[in-house]
């Protein structure tokens, strides 16, 4: 891996599919952004704070939000930008190192991968490109599922809303 490729820093955007954690020394995320991978030297959970703030929100308040009009108490998903349609959720608990997040809307299908323990899941973006996760695929569709929620809280017209 060429240096060069490590940033500093890295603003989540609407071309954002996934924050990976990374076990490198030199840098603590692998973006996933179209086709490609930018290496940057923050953690997911510091990119997801910083971007919810740009957002126009603290990280702890979205949460407390969502949690509040869906009732979603654990891994519960963040609308990082909700007029630029930005949402995403944790794999696991955010305070968890292996922690992946990924991005509601380019999520093409979640499908079971072919292992013995059914803790791998395959991850299909809708520009093609695939992540493989050590998640249930159960896990993995409920996040979806609690993620359509937040959206539908924002919006306005769900019965969530109170």
């Amino acid at each position: 891996m060429a240096m060069e490729k490590i940033c500093n820093d890295y603003e989540i955007s609407e071309k954002t599919l996934a924050l990976i954690p990374a076990y490198n020394l030199e840098f603590g995320t692998i973006a996933m952004e179209g086709k490609e991978e930018y290496y940057v030297k923050k953690t997911p959970l510091e990119l997801i704070k910083h971007a919810a703030l740009i957002g126009g929100a603290e990280y702890d308040g979205r949460r407390s939000s969502m949690s509040f009009l869906t009732g979603i108490k654990r891994k519960v998903p963040i609308p990082i930008n909700p007029r630029k349609n930005i949402y995403a959720f944790p794999t696991q608990s955010p305070s968890q190192m292996d922690c992946h997040w990924i991005f509601f809307s380019h999520v093409n299908h979640i499908s079971a991968a072919a292992s013995v323990s059914n803790k791998e899941t395959t991850v299909l973006f809708q520009n093609g490109q695939k992540l493989q996760l050590k998640a249930s695929a159960h896990t993995l569709d409920k996040q979806m599922y609690r993620t359509w929620m937040c959206v539908k809280a924002l919006s306005g017209d769900s019965p969530l809303t109170p």
